[in-house]
C-alpha cells in the first residue's frame, strides 16, 4: 500500500469513481498490433481522446467542483488552460450550473477555444503559457471570490484523474508498464496512485516534451523548479513547473521519466492516425512517442500507453502531418537544372516515376542570378516511402548525372 503520508489515496481515487458515475465514460483499451511489433511487446492504448470533452480533464474538474460547498458555488469558479482543462471546467460547470470564466493563452488552439465557449465559459485571453494565465486566475480569485480550479495541484483533481487508472487494471488486469504523458502531473500522479497501491510491481514511466521537461530538473533538485523558455507543440502539456500535490506523489511512485523530442510528438501523432486511425493532439502522443523510440530495449509488457487527449487544431494537424512525414523520411525535397529544352522536365520527372517516387509540388525557375541562360532549375518535393527510399531516388537521379542542391 501507498504511505499513509501522501497526498492522494487509493480510497480518494475510488470515491471520486462514485462521484464520476455517470458523468464519464469508462475509454477504451484498444490493442495495438502495429506498436506491440515494434516496441516486442502486447500493446495497449486507453483512449482517454474519445473521452467526454476530447480529454481526462473532465475526471478531476468534476470531481473537484461537485465537492464545493453551495456557497462557493455561488461564487463561481475560474481556471487557468490551453484548452483540455479549460474544456473539463466548462463542461463540468455547465453539469453542475456553476458560473465559469477561463484563462487561456493566446495562440491556443481554436477548437479549444470554441468547445470552451460552447459549454458557457466566459473566456480572457492573456499571455502566451499556463503560467501566465494562473496568474491573472489567482488574481480574478482575489477579487471576485470565485474558486480557483487548478489544473493538476490539488488532490481532488488528482484523485478524479487517478479513475483512469482503476479502469486500466479493470481492463488489463495482468498489465506490467503504463507509459503516460505529464504535464504538471495530475494524471500521472493519480494512476500511480491507484497501480501502485493495489499492482505495485507495475512500472509506471511518465513522459514529457523535451522543450517542457520541468519533472527531471525538479526530480534532480528534490523540489518543483521551473522550466525556462518552452518552446513545444504539446500545448497540453506545456507546464512550466509542477505542483506540489502532484509532484510529492510522482517523486515516491512513479519509476521513471522520460522526454521525447519535437520530431518524435510528430511521428508518434502520425502513426496513431495511419496506423491506429486515432487522432491525438501532441500531448496525448507523448506515450506513445517514447515507446516507437524504445526499439531494442527489453519492454515489459503488457504495455499501456495513455492517449490523454484528442482536441488538435486542423491546421496544426495538417502541419503536424507533413512535420511528422518529413521526420519519417517520407518527404524529400531538392533542386536540380536541367537543360532548357523542350522534354528536359518530362525526362526528370519520368525518371522520378521509375524511382517510384510520388511528385507533390514542382517549382520551374527560368531566371536568376547563378542561372544560366540556357538552363533551368527545378525545385521538388516528393513523397517517399522513408528514409531508405529517399536514399534509392537519390541515388538513381545521380547515376543518371543530375547534379542535386538541398536547402
Amino acid at each position: 500500500m501507498a504511505s499513509p503520508s501522501l497526498s492522494v489515496t487509493l480510497d480518494d481515487v475510488r470515491a471520486a469513481q462514485d462521484l464520476l458515475s455517470g458523468v464519464v465514460r469508462p475509454t477504451p483499451l484498444e490493442y495495438s498490433r502495429a506498436l506491440a511489433e515494434r516496441v516486442g511487446a502486447e500493446v495497449f492504448l486507453k483512449c482517454e481522446n474519445l473521452q467526454r470533452a476530447g480529454s481526462f480533464k473532465i475526471r478531476g474538474a468534476y470531481t473537484r467542483m461537485s465537492r464545493l460547498s453551495d456557497e462557493e458555488k455561488a461564487r463561481g469558479v475560474v481556471a487557468a488552460s490551453a484548452g483540455n482543462h479549460a474544456q473539463g471546467v466548462a463542461l463540468a460547470a455547465q453539469l453542475l450550473g456553476i458560473r465559469a470564466k477561463v484563462y487561456m493563452p493566446h495562440g491556443a488552439p481554436m477548437p479549444k477555444l470554441v468547445a470552451t465557449r460552447a459549454y458557457g465559459a466566459e473566456i480572457e485571453q492573456v499571455g502566451t503559457t499556463i503560467d501566465e494565465c494562473l496568474v491573472k486566475a489567482r488574481e480574478w480569485e482575489a477579487e471576485t471570490g470565485a474558486v480557483l480550479i487548478h489544473p493538476f495541484d490539488h488532490p481532488d483533481i488528482v484523485a478524479g484523474q487517478g479513475t483512469c487508472g482503476l479502469e486500466i487494471l479493470e481492463q488489463c488486469p495482468d498489465v506490467r508498464t503504463i507509459v503516460v504523458s505529464a504535464g504538471g502531473g495530475g494524471l500521472l500522479a493519480g494512476i500511480a496512485t491507484v497501480v501502485k497501491a493495489l499492482k505495485p510491481d507495475v512500472r509506471i514511466v511518465g513522459v514529457q516534451a523535451e522543450q517542457a521537461a520541468a519533472y527531471p530538473l525538479s526530480l534532480a533538485a528534490g523540489k518543483p523548479v521551473a522550466f525556462e523558455n518552452m518552446q513545444t507543440m504539446a500545448d497540453g502539456i506545456a507546464v512550466g513547473m509542477p505542483g506540489d500535490v502532484p509532484y510529492g506523489l510522482v517523486r515516491e511512485l512513479v519509476d521513471g521519466m522520460e522526454t521525447v523530442s519535437e520530431e518524435a510528438l510528430s511521428r508518434a501523432l502520425l502513426f496513431l492516425l495511419e496506423r491506429a486511425k486515432l487522432v491525438v493532439e501532441p500531448a496525448g502522443a507523448a506515450a506513445v512517442a517514447h515507446l516507437l523510440g524504445t526499439a531494442g530495449r527489453h519492454v515489459d509488457g503488457p504495455v499501456v500507453a495513455v492517449l490523454s487527449g484528442g482536441n488538435i487544431d486542423p491546421l496544426l494537424l495538417l502541419r503536424i502531418i507533413r512535420h511528422g512525414m518529413a521526420s519519417a523520411g517520407r518527404y524529400l525535397q531538392f533542386r536540380v537544372r536541367v537543360p532548357d529544352k523542350p522534354g528536359s522536365l518530362a525526362r526528370l520527372l519520368a525518371d522520378l516515376a521509375s524511382a517510384d517516387a510520388n511528385v507533390l509540388e514542382v517549382e520551374h525557375v527560368r531566371t536568376g542570378t547563378t542561372i544560366r541562360v540556357d538552363e533551368v532549375e527545378i525545385g521538388l518535393q516528393l513523397e517517399t516511402r522513408g528514409h531508405e527510399h529517399c536514399e534509392e531516388v537519390l541515388r538513381a537521379l545521380r547515376t543518371k548525372g543530375y547534379q542535386l542542391k538541398f536547402g
